[in-house]
């Protein structure tokens, strides 16, 4: 049977996205958002600092995004995406969070600054909640140690990392070195010495200098991460 070949998907009109809150966290967001063609929509209630973003993004409005009102007078249910970047004002977050809910939005990010205060956006119904602080935090940590290049975690115990490869690994194929078996983790891809990052398979050898992606539950990657 013919193989049918892989076509690529038409290209679709950028992402409408309203981000509530013009401080570090949901302006920069909102920047890079309008960088990657998306629609924005910015909100905020202090009028300095929609001036500031009134040349970088697509829309701004000074308002109050606990006042149901006016976030339905600027359209705000019509957006597919909302991201609530309060952080300060937890009554202002909670309350707008519960509109943009009430709205039916499909897509809901909420930033949180604390755990308590994730747990509560999470109750009134926003899909995603964001601690860039803490999360952050726990990168930082990670790396401060020596052991690991970069992390990140993509759920409650799974990560991924990169490292220097292990010198017991230095000089056999993956399947010889038997990493997987050993430790649980897949690598996923390596990088010589001066090259780029390419995908790992069975026989991949692995030098002295190498650099490793590796993947795998939180504690395994990071006794992993302890051979370097």
């Amino acid at each position: 049977m013919a193989r049918t070949p892989f076509t690529k998907a038409p290209k679709h009109p950028g992402t409408r996205v309203v981000v509530i809150g013009l401080g570090r966290f949901g302006g920069s967001l909102a920047r890079e958002l309008v960088v990657h063609g998306s629609e924005v929509l910015a909100i905020d209630s202090d009028p300095r600092l929609v001036q500031n973003y009134s040349d970088e993004l697509t829309h701004v409005a000074v308002a109050d995004t606990t006042d149901i009102a006016a976030l339905e007078q600027l359209g705000v249910p019509d957006f597919p995406h909302a991201v609530v970047g309060i952080g300060t004002d937890l009554e202002a977050s909670i309350l707008t969070t519960s509109l943009l809910v009430d709205f039916k939005i499909p897509r809901i990010w909420a930033k949180a600054t604390s755990r308590q205060h994730g747990r509560i956006l999470e109750r009134i119904g926003a899909h995603h909640v964001v601690l860039p602080e803490f999360d952050m935090g726990e990168r930082i940590a990670h790396l401060v140690t020596g052991r690991m290049l970069d992390y990140i975690e993509f759920d409650e115990d799974y990560a991924m990392v990169r490292t220097t490869a292990p010198r017991a690994a230095i000089g056999m194929t993956l399947t010889e070195s038997g990493l997987r078996q050993q430790f649980d983790v897949t690598v996923v891809a390596i990088k010589r010495r001066g090259g780029e990052f390419t995908y790992a398979t069975p026989d991949t050898v692995v030098m002295d200098g190498d650099q490793l992606i590796v993947s795998g539950s939180i504690a395994d990657v990071e006794s992993f991460a302890d051979l370097v």
